[in-house]
């Protein structure tokens, strides 16, 4: 389709004025770091501002917020638009496909403020890993969250044996965890103790898998640069416990 010259320049424009938007200090170049606030989209120059550890301390009074019932008040349609040509999350998680534990909703975060990779179990693979390393070593994001949560299905089918197509390869996974648990009574999921025990220890074996196979998040943390750390959901209140 042609289109004439100034009908051409005034669409453009029209684009400019009702298109996508990025905050100024998107564009590269020089970096000023800004405060955060809750609820506005996460630029450059903001996210440039967020430690380690105050990504952590944002995702704490997130989940403060959600259980208290009173999440931040944003503007979707903004954040929408302000991210459309870039992104800048503060922090990775790693969480579980679980429909109770969406770490957007549990950590009160919004468009353009995580990266998160979800698969049953919140284990990693080759694809989850070269995914965290873009995220912290291109992207910027400062922090790893390794986020599991209670009563998990592929923790229990993992120490029930259950074997069902491409699940059992993924439930396997799992097997490291279970063999260095060491909780009395049945090694099933009739026993919860041994089940939250299980889920704990295989964040922790998670957490162990990341800094193992990639030396690039390795080195990232021994900088300084970037935290991975564990995290546990609650599904009967809502509360997320760290370790």
């Amino acid at each position: 389709m042609h289109f004439p010259g100034k009908l051409l320049a005034t669409t453009l424009f029209a684009l400019m004025l009702t298109g996508p938007t990025l905050a100024s200090d998107d564009h590269g170049g020089p970096v000023t770091p800004k405060p955060y606030k809750p609820g506005l989209t996460m630029t450059r120059g903001v996210q440039a501002g967020i430690s380690p550890d105050s990504a952590l301390e944002i995702l704490k009074s997130g989940n403060k917020r959600f259980i208290a019932g009173k999440p931040v008040a944003r503007n979707i349609r903004k954040n929408i638009s302000e991210t459309a040509l870039g992104q800048f999350p503060f922090a990775s998680v790693v969480a579980c496909i679980d429909s109770r534990s969406g770490p957007e909703l549990v950590f009160d975060q919004g468009i353009g403020d995580l990266f998160v990779a979800r698969v049953a179990g919140n284990t990693v693979n080759e694809d989850i890993l070269g995914s965290l390393e873009y995220a912290a070593k291109v992207a910027g994001s400062r922090a790893i969250v390794v986020l599991g949560h209670t009563n998990c299905g592929a923790i229990k089918g993992a120490c029930d044996g259950v074997k069902m197509g491409n699940l059992s390869t993924l439930l396997e996974k799992f097997q490291p965890a279970i063999s260095k648990v060491r909780t009395e009574g049945e090694r099933n999921s009739k026993n919860h103790q041994f089940v939250d025990d299980v889920t704990e220890m295989n964040v922790k074996e998670v957490i162990a898998s990341i800094r193992e196979r990639s030396p690039i998040l390795k080195e990232l943390e021994d900088a300084g640069k970037i935290r991975i750390v564990g995290a546990l959901y609650d599904t009967a209140n809502g509360k997320v416990h760290w370790y």
